[in-house]
């Protein structure tokens, strides 16, 4: 079996972000493969965890990855501060004689980003709404490789390393099966507030989940952290405006300074993302579908949501990347997909260099900076007495469960299939037990 069938087999899916299926990612031939250390977020530090315990493995299957990829350079690019985590990886490559090669990036939001950190190592400007493979690159999160590392010794995705961090007594690492209530995940840092609400990632790009509904709330295979903040703090705040109220504000506050253009990593990197024409746009427009044709509009397609804009540079408190967000959800039920401007090659920004946000300081914007410098060294491990399995964990088609009720499973026990040549993933039994519901959706596990 090669690895890219054991990739398929194990349901390895990207575990940083959107969860693309890894067994299509990796089946193609570029010059770079690059690994995504870098832990983007503010105060996540799940991948540092991952790197300082799991460093042979990484490096086993960077080179494997490589390999198959037919890649000249084989890249795992982190932070210049992680000194801990480099110290591993350099004995690791050492050990094995390995011609995988660190790169040290600058600490500054959002270097985790999959093209900002392409044009970091490598020079090259993905085209806007592009990916890595158009400059000859791919890119994979340190999680999803070492969850390829098992996958090329028989252990499928069935297991997650998170964050908890926030106002919580005990800041901690946890290790919890797939389908895990998010509530128990939480429990173990002992969370200080008595109302809460929680964010679900990282504390910009996350999504917020009041305390209300958290019940319904499970571990996924992209899981990375989760934030506990005072349900009544700045941020939780912020993320319950509403569209209604930010249009308001966009045309009564927007007093045009350009700062979320200037700073927007997008437009930053040559792109023609303007976030502040777009609110001048709304700021003229009564009606939001009568500017959808404009072209500067449009560009609002290809914005990150990295939320520099909004948490960052207005000094208005306006919040421009949840106007690009609205946008591009109107005009997916439009089936409007964005067409780029055709050239040769893109350039980055002249001024790019001198407009780095700093991390600390944008979580210090934010109010979150109590909680950026803390170091853990140990991981907790959750067996919950029940997990309710997503069937949807990944792009593409979800897959279709293959027990019944009342089925007896393992860990490891192939629950739910996607076709080999289907955009999918497999999914798994993570605790031993017996399934107590299905349907098309999700798969519920009792344990024995």
């Amino acid at each position: 079996m090669n690895i890219l069938d054991q990739i398929f087999e194990g349901g390895i899916v990207g575990c940083g972000g959107a969860g693309f299926p890894t067994h299509v990612k990796l089946n193609t031939q570029v010059e770079y493969f690059i690994v995504n250390a870098a832990e983007c977020e503010p105060l996540l530090r799940t991948d540092r965890y991952t790197m300082k315990h799991r460093a042979h493995d990484i490096i086993d299957a960077v080179e494997a990855i490589g390999d198959q990829l037919m890649a000249r350079k084989k890249v795992i690019a982190l932070k210049g501060h992680y000194h801990d985590e480099i110290a591993c990886l350099e004995a690791a490559i050492s050990a094995k004689n390995s011609d995988v090669e660190l790169f040290f990036l600058e600490n500054f939001y959002p270097a985790g980003d999959e093209q900002i950190m392409v044009y970091e190592v490598t020079g090259r400007v993905i085209p806007p709404a592009g990916i890595p493979s158009a400059v000859n690159a791919v890119v994979s999160n340190v999680g999803t490789v070492a969850a390829i590392y098992d996958a090329m010794h028989g252990i499928p995705l069935t297991q997650k390393i998170i964050t908890v961090t926030g106002e919580v007594n005990v800041p901690t690492i946890v290790s919890a099966p797939v389908g895990t209530p998010i509530q128990e995940v939480i429990d173990q840092g002992d969370p200080i507030p008595r109302r809460y609400t929680v964010i679900l990632g990282g504390p910009l790009m996350g999504r917020r989940v009041g305390m209300d509904d958290i019940s319904k709330e499970y571990v996924t295979k992209t899981s990375s952290g989760v934030i506990v903040l005072d349900e009544d703090s700045h941020l939780s705040g912020r993320r319950n405006t509403s569209i209604e109220t930010m249009l308001r504000m966009a045309k009564s506050a927007c007093i045009q300074c350009t700062f979320c253009t200037e700073l927007c990593t997008r437009h930053m990197l040559g792109h023609p993302l303007m976030p502040h024409k777009i609110m001048r746009k709304l700021a003229y427009n009564s009606d939001v579908e009568s500017i959808l044709e404009d072209n500067d509009v449009k560009q609002a397609l290809i914005c990150s949501e990295c939320g520099v804009c909004e948490e960052y540079a207005c000094p208005m408190g306006l919040q421009p990347r949840r106007i690009n967000k609205m946008l591009k959800t109107v005009y997916g039920q439009m089936k409007i997909r964005y067409q780029r401007e055709e050239r040769d090659e893109w350039v980055a920004n002249e001024a790019r260099e001198g407009r780095k946000v700093p991390s600390k300081r944008i979580a210090a914007r934010m109010g979150v900076d109590q909680f950026y410098d803390y170091v853990i060294n140990d991981c907790v491990e959750v067996e919950p007495r029940e997990v309710c399995i997503s069937t949807r964990m990944h792009i593409g088609a979800p897959a279709k469960p293959v027990v019944s009720v009342g089925d007896m499973v393992r860990k490891g026990t192939l629950i739910a299939a996607v076709g080999r040549d289907q955009m999918g993933a497999n999914i798994h039994a993570s605790i031993d037990g017996t399934v107590t519901y299905v349907d098309d959706s999700r798969i519920v596990i009792e344990r024995n």
